[in-house]
C-alpha cells in the first residue's frame, strides 16, 4: 500500500512540517524566568530553641501562595508593570488577575535521596511573560513577595504564640496562688494532724503514757505523805491538849490553828456534810470573824498585837512546826503533780483525737497535694513554655530561624519557551504523516482490485485450483526482487512485462471469463 500510495504520504508529511515551523515563527512568544528558593534551617539547633511554628512546610508553602496569588497582590502588580496594556480598556481586571495568576507556577522541590519523606528543601518559582526582561522583573517580585511574607508570617505567629502563653501563664498562676492558699489554711488547721505527723504523734503518745504513770504514781506518794503528816500533826495537838483553863488561855489564832488542823484530818477520813466536819467549818468561820474583829483592834493598838504574837509563837513547840511546814511543802507537791497529770492527761486526749481523725485528715490532705501538685506541674510545663516562646520569637525577629534564601536568582531568558520551531516541525511532520496514511488507507480501503490469492478467496468466495506463474527470461529473473517473484507483486509491473499473466480456474469460471 505504501508503495503504491508513496506520493500520497509524502507530500502530506512534507507540506504539513513546513507548515508547523512556519506557524512556530509568527505565534505569540512566552519567555520563562526561572528561580529557585531555599528553605534554609535555623542558626540555633532543635535541641537548644524549639521553633514556635509547627505547621508543615509544605501547608505553610500553600498557605503562602494563596496569599500572594490573591487577587489584591496580583493586580497592584498588573497596575505597576502595566501589563496587558492592550487589553486593560476591554477586558475586566478579574480576567487579567487570572491570566497573569496562570502565568505564574510555584513547584515545591522534591527531597533528594535518603531524606525525609517531609522534608521540604525549597521551591521554585516560574513566571511565563511575552517579554524576557518582564518576566525577570515579575518574578523578581514574587520571590520578594514569598521571603517577606514568610518572614511576617512566623514573627507574628510567634508573637502571637507568645502573648497567649504568657496570657494563660498569668491565669494558671492564679489558680495556683489559689490552691497553695488553700493548702496552707488546711495546714494550719489540722496542724500536728497531717499524714507526716502521725509517727511524731505516735512517738509522743507512747513517750507520755510512761510519764503519766510515773506522775501518778508520784502524786499517790504525796497523798500517802500529806496524810501521814497529818496523823503525826493530829498526834501531837492531842497529846499537848489543854486543859479547859488552859484553853480558856490560849489566843484565837492558836485555836484557829487547831481548828484548821482538826479539820484537816477531819477530811481526810470523811466527807464534806459529815456533822463534825461541818461543826468545826462553823468553829473556824467563828473565829475567822473574831480574827478580823482583833486585827481592828490591833490597828488601834500595836504594841499589844506584837506581845500575843511572840507569847504565840513561843508557845508553840517546834516539832508542830516542822510538820505544819512539811504539810505546805507537801501540799504544793501534790498541786504541782496535779496540775502535771492533768496537762499530760490533756495533751494524750489531744494526740488520740489527731490519731484517731488522721485517715480522714489523710485523704483530704492528698486531695488538695493532688490538685496543688497539678497546678504546679501545669505552671512549670507552660513557663517552660512561654520562656521557649519568648527564645523562638526572639530569633524570628532577628532573622535566625528558619527562613528563605534564594538559591538562583530569576533568570533572563534568551530564547523564548514557546513556542520552539523544532517541535512544531516535528509536529507538523508527524501530523502530515498521519493525515498522509489515512488518506492512503481510504483510497485503498475503495479499490476493489484482486492482486493475491486471499483477494481472489475473499471477494469470488471461491477456492483457488492453481496458480500459474510468470514466465521470465533469465536475465530479467536474475534481476526481479523477491516481491516481483510473489503472487501480490504490483499489477502495474505485471502489465508492463509481455507474457507474465496470471490464471486462475475454478469449476464454477468455465465459460464465465
Amino acid at each position: 500500500m505504501v508503495r503504491r500510495h508513496h506520493r500520497l504520504i509524502i507530500i502530506p508529511t512534507i507540506l504539513a512540517a513546513i507548515g508547523g515551523y512556519a506557524l512556530s515563527l509568527y505565534l505569540p512568544k512566552t519567555y520563562i524566568s526561572h528561580t529557585m528558593i531555599l528553605v534554609e534551617q535555623p542558626i540555633v539547633p532543635d535541641s537548644y530553641v524549639k521553633p514556635v511554628v509547627g505547621e508543615d512546610l509544605n501547608q505553610r508553602l500553600v498557605s503562602l501562595k494563596e496569599q500572594i496569588l490573591s487577587r489584591t497582590r496580583l493586580q497592584h502588580l498588573v497596575d505597576q508593570f502595566s501589563l496587558f496594556k492592550s487589553d486593560v480598556k476591554r477586558v475586566p481586571m478579574e480576567e487579567l488577575v487570572e491570566r497573569l495568576r496562570k502565568s505564574i507556577k510555584v513547584t515545591p522541590v522534591d527531597p533528594m535521596a535518603g531524606t525525609r519523606s517531609l522534608e521540604l528543601p525549597g521551591f521554585s518559582v516560574d513566571v511565563a511573560m511575552g517579554e524576557p526582561r518582564l518576566a525577570q522583573q515579575i518574578c523578581t517580585e514574587i520571590t520578594s513577595m514569598f521571603m517577606e511574607q514568610n518572614l511576617r508570617l512566623r514573627q507574628q505567629h510567634a508573637e502571637d504564640t507568645t502573648q497567649f502563653l504568657t496570657k494563660q501563664l498569668e491565669e494558671d498562676k492564679a489558680t495556683l496562688d489559689d490552691q497553695d492558699a488553700k493548702l496552707a489554711a488546711f495546714q494550719r488547721v489540722h496542724f500536728g494532724e497531717l499524714p507526716e505527723d502521725e509517727k511524731t504523734n505516735l512517738d509522743l503518745l507512747m513517750g507520755m503514757t510512761p510519764r503519766l504513770e510515773a506522775v501518778t504514781q508520784s502524786l499517790n506518794q504525796a497523798q500517802q505523805e500529806k496524810t501521814f503528816t497529818e496523823s503525826l500533826l493530829s498526834q501531837q495537838l492531842e497529846a499537848l491538849k489543854p486543859s479547859k483553863e488552859t484553853k480558856d488561855s490560849q489566843t484565837p489564832e492558836q485555836q484557829f490553828r487547831d481548828l484548821q488542823n482538826q479539820l484537816r484530818m477531819l477530811q481526810g477520813h470523811y466527807t464534806e456534810n459529815h456533822p463534825d466536819v461541818v461543826k468545826l467549818k462553823n468553829d473556824i468561820a467563828r473565829l475567822e470573824q473574831q480574827r478580823e474583829d482583833a486585827s481592828a483592834h490591833d490597828q488601834a493598838h500595836p504594841n499589844d498585837h506584837n506581845q500575843q504574837g511572840a507569847r504565840v509563837v513561843i508557845d508553840e513547840p517546834p516539832e508542830m512546826r516542822q510538820l505544819r511546814a512539811r504539810l505546805q511543802q507537801i501540799d504544793l507537791t501534790i498541786h504541782q503533780r496535779a496540775s502535771e497529770r492533768e496537762e499530760l492527761q490533756r495533751q494524750i486526749k489531744i494526740l488520740e483525737v489527731r490519731i484517731q481523725s488522721s485517715p480522714m485528715v489523710q485523704q483530704e490532705f492528698k486531695a488538695l497535694t493532688r490538685e496543688h501538685q497539678t497546678a504546679l506541674d501545669f505552671y512549670n510545663d507552660l513557663l517552660k513554655k512561654r520562656n521557649e516562646s519568648q527564645m523562638a520569637t526572639e530569633l524570628e525577629r532577628r532573622q535566625q530561624g528558619e527562613q528563605f534564601r534564594v538559591l538562583d536568582p530569576p533568570s533572563l531568558a534568551q530564547r523564548p519557551s514557546f513556542p520552539k520551531p523544532s517541535l512544531f516541525g516535528l509536529g507538523g511532520l508527524g501530523t502530515g504523516l498521519v493525515l498522509g496514511l489515512g488518506m492512503a488507507l481510504i483510497f485503498e480501503l475503495g479499490n476493489k482490485s484482486m492482486w493475491t490469492k486471499e483477494d481472489v478467496e475473499y471477494y469470488l468466495k471461491e477456492s483457488v485450483l492453481a496458480l500459474i506463474p510468470s514466465i521470465e527470461s533469465a536475465a530479467r529473473k536474475s534481476k526481479a526482487t523477491p516481491g516481483d517473484r510473489a503472487l501480490g507483486a504490483d499489477p502495474t509491473q505485471l502489465a508492463r512485462r509481455p507474457k507474465e499473466i496470471e490464471y486462475a480456474y475454478n469449476d464454477s469460471l468455465v465459460g464465465g471469463g
